[in-house]
């Protein structure tokens, strides 16, 4: 069976997921995974289907007006020993560039594997929350390296344990 990975972008406006849920559902995609926000007036979904195959859904959605798609095949997921201790990294502050940069660069220094991030700039304040994954025994030793981070951008960072039920 045919595992895909889609992106759609464009205005936001009212149906826009029902419209690509059911383009989608016409060729009997299942949808896995997703993900899906507005961004500065525009509304963005990124996709993990199975069973159509990469044409019949190239041609489902090509019947979409005003949205920019893109269908590729990926192969699935391998399956994972030890995807790390799951953690939520949030950071709160003025905005200013390469918050994103540090931060991450941070998180990968040590091993960790971001699984979900989002940003959002409201006014001056800019705030990031990442789920990570972070090996075992690692998180004492990110919490300092976030922290001088922080005090590099002059932000506050949080490192705390997730909840499963929570993700």
């Amino acid at each position: 069976m045919d595992e895909l990975a889609i992106t759609v972008i464009g205005p936001d406006r009212t149906g826009i997921v029902a419209d690509v849920a059911e383009a989608l559902a016409g060729v009997g995609a299942n949808l896995t995974d997703s993900t899906m926000t507005r961004l500065r007036g525009h509304f963005t979904m990124t996709l993990i289907c199975t069973g159509p195959s990469l044409s019949s859904a190239e041609a489902a959605l090509g019947s979409l007006r005003g949205v920019v798609t893109s269908v590729s095949s990926v192969a699935p997921e391998p399956d994972k020993s030890d995807g790390g201790e799951p953690y939520v990294v949030s950071v709160h502050g003025a905005d200013r560039l390469g918050i994103v940069a540090a931060v991450t660069r941070v998180v990968a220094a040590a091993g960790g594997n971001i699984t979900d991030l989002s940003t959002r700039l409201s006014g001056t304040l800019y705030v990031l929350i990442a789920e990570v994954d972070v090996p075992a025994g690692a998180s004492d030793e990110l919490a300092e390296q976030l922290a001088v981070a922080a005090a590099e951008l002059g932000v506050e960072v949080t490192l705390r344990r997730a909840e499963s039920e929570i993700l």
